[in-house]
């Protein structure tokens, strides 16, 4: 929503050229009462008509001190043009001073996606790495949530969960969760955060890692089991192809197309890492591959 403190001539010129994007990319049903400029957003060509949107937008916006950000989740999944075009008009808005932020959150291989879509991805985006909680800030993720209805936990219970989340903001949602359904009273014992664990566990193996794991071929998924077998890594390339008696120049497809599916990254020249924590554990939940 356009904050329309004033008219003019920027404000219909950038109302202008939001109509012509949404007609040029097929949208229907908005109307903000001017009619398409044909010179501005209406190449058909994303990354040019996205420039022109983000630049009138953002120019109109700057004169009222203000400005606007598109937000996006999992970027590293965006096709290669849509990613291409939100680079490029992040980098366009930085050289002119426009008020228009990309804020993206993803795996760890996205800035490695960023940089190989556009080079200088590097120098448009700040980088922000999000890993594990402080031990303290994941005992008050657990505990805090319960006292505030006036459950709480044992310290055996307690450091249970603490180690079984390892700390991940997600794993500890999941397991805070399943303690709900597991304990029957309060304080939490050690056997409900046992059971907590388990239920926890076979949420995440039933969602959030067989999706990844489903993701890979049979192939794939043999890189996938000889890299466990280093636990959370990271692992060398050489010893994941010694591990499946290959040559380590014979693993460069998969390795190449399990980056690609996000499904691990380089952390250093040689190295591959799983981009989730807890992956390793799960594939060695898995039955032996064939």
């Amino acid at each position: 929503m356009i904050p329309l403190l004033q008219t003019g001539d920027y404000v219909r010129k950038a109302l202008s050229t939001v109509t012509s994007f949404t007609a040029t990319a097929g949208v229907k049903g908005i109307s903000l009462g001017v009619g398409v400029d044909p010179t501005r957003a209406s190449t058909g060509h994303l990354e040019i008509d996205l420039k022109d949107l983000v630049e009138d937008l953002s120019t109109a916006l700057k004169k009222q001190r203000s400005g606007f950000a598109i937000f996006i989740d999992e970027m590293q999944d965006l096709d290669d043009e849509l990613l291409g075009s939100l680079i490029a008009a992040q980098h366009h808005a930085n050289q002119e001073q426009l008020p228009f932020f990309v804020v993206g959150a993803g795996l760890p291989n996205l800035p490695g996606r960023l940089a190989d879509i556009r080079s200088y991805a590097e120098r448009a985006f700040d980088y922000r790495i999000i890993g594990k909680l402080t031990p303290e800030a994941a005992r008050d993720a657990f505990t805090q949530p319960a006292k505030s209805v006036g459950q709480h936990y044992s310290p055996e219970a307690l450091d249970l969960m603490v180690e079984a989340s390892g700390m991940y903001p997600y794993f500890i949602q999941e397991f805070g969760s399943a303690m709900w359904e597991s304990a029957l009273k309060s304080p939490f014992t050690r056997d409900d955060a046992e059971a907590a664990v388990t239920l926890g566990r076979e949420k995440l193996d039933a969602g959030f890692f067989i999706a990844r794991w489903q993701r890979a071929t049979k192939a794939e998924r043999r890189f996938l089991h000889a890299m466990a077998q280093d636990g959370e890594g990271p692992s060398s390339t050489g010893d994941v192809a010694s591990k499946m008696g290959k040559k380590p120049t014979a693993l460069g497809p998969a390795r190449a197309t399990l980056i690609d599916k996000g499904l691990i990254y380089s952390p250093e020249y040689g190295h591959v890492a799983f981009t989730v924590p807890g992956m390793a554990g799960f594939i060695a939940r898995q039955e032996l591959l064939d």
